[in-house]
């Protein structure tokens, strides 16, 4: 595989660093996830087509070998977008989707969950389950359905897959999840002090800040369902887990592997050496962020494929 120059990467990091301070303004971070898109390059052939998704704003997104049914005639990928429970659109994840689209071979289903503090816990997990039982309702059987989703995103994948676990319903094929935390409570992995200095977008105040605003009344007794970490993943479908090694996520990522290992759940873990949180953002000209996302779409298409034959 093709690897980006050391200096390169070391342009990137130092340049991201200074765009994320973890306090700048909540409007300042919104303002500049919804200019974003339009001064990157997208993949060529992007398609999309909105949708309601129960109330919630959605979207189809694909490239333009890979048709949009929208009709549970062909298999999808549900996927939950990051932004610290405070900020993320389907126009930013646009690109994004439509690569893992692209090596995955299905259609994928971006929604706009509800955004903290205006509308903090449970808001984002129902509106979560919302947009399954809004694939169910459109004929889509669960078999052919895949879960991803990055940072936050892929907490509230993995939170979905322990509620319908717990309600006893039928689960989807599996989840993909990029730079997940696996526990939005405790924030006490190992790689918050060790990659303190290396992680160029995270940090333990920034994590913490995500922490109080989507907790708002509920930090003195947080819910159970936001320490996956701390909770039994038995039952649970495939896992496939996607991590920087730089960033301060990395112990979440590896304990989550071991958790996951010990429940019996079949999990794979991929760590990215000399990258940071959700780095796929860069697919468009790093190679490795290219290849990670050929790897998702590898795992989509695998256990899709194994669950409709």
């Amino acid at each position: 595989m093709e690897q980006t120059n050391p200096q390169q990467l070391a342009g990137i990091r130092a340049y991201l660093k200074q765009l994320s301070d973890p306090q700048r303004p909540l409007e300042q971070i919104r303002r500049e996830m919804s200019e974003a898109p339009s001064e990157q390059p997208t993949i060529v052939g992007l398609i999309t087509k909105p949708v309601n998704v129960n109330g919630l704003y959605g979207e189809w997104v694909s490239t333009a070998e890979i048709e949009i049914s929208g009709d549970g005639s062909k298999p999808v990928v549900l996927y939950f977008h990051g932004g610290g429970f405070v900020a993320g659109t389907c126009r930013f994840y646009r690109d994004m989707a439509a690569r893992i689209s692209h090596f995955s071979g299905v259609q994928v289903l971006t929604f706009e969950y509800r955004l903290a503090p205006e509308h903090p816990y449970p808001a984002a997990n129902e509106d979560a389950l919302t947009a399954y039982y809004w694939l169910i309702e459109q004929g889509y059987s669960a078999s052919q359905i895949m879960f991803g989703g990055d940072s936050v995103g892929a907490t509230l994948a993995l939170m979905t897959l322990i509620t319908l676990r717990d309600r006893r319903e039928a689960l989807p094929v599996g989840a993909f999840m990029i730079s997940p935390h696996a526990d939005l409570v405790h924030l006490d992995g190992d790689s918050y002090v060790t990659n303190k200095e290396l992680d160029p977008t995270g940090s333990l105040e920034g994590n913490e800040r995500i922490l109080a605003a989507y907790l708002s009344s509920w930090q003195s007794v947080p819910p159970e369902i936001l320490s996956p970490l701390r909770m039994n993943l038995t039952g649970l479908p495939p896992l496939f887990i996607q991590v920087g090694s730089m960033e301060v996520l990395l112990s979440d990522a590896v304990r989550l592997r071991e958790q996951a290992e010990q429940a019996g759940v079949d999990v794979t873990l991929e760590i990215w050496d000399n990258m940071w949180s959700v780095f796929h953002f860069l697919a468009y000209m790093l190679p490795e962020a290219e290849q990670a996302i050929r790897n998702i779409g590898m795992f989509n298409r695998q256990k899709l494929l194994e669950c409709n034959r």
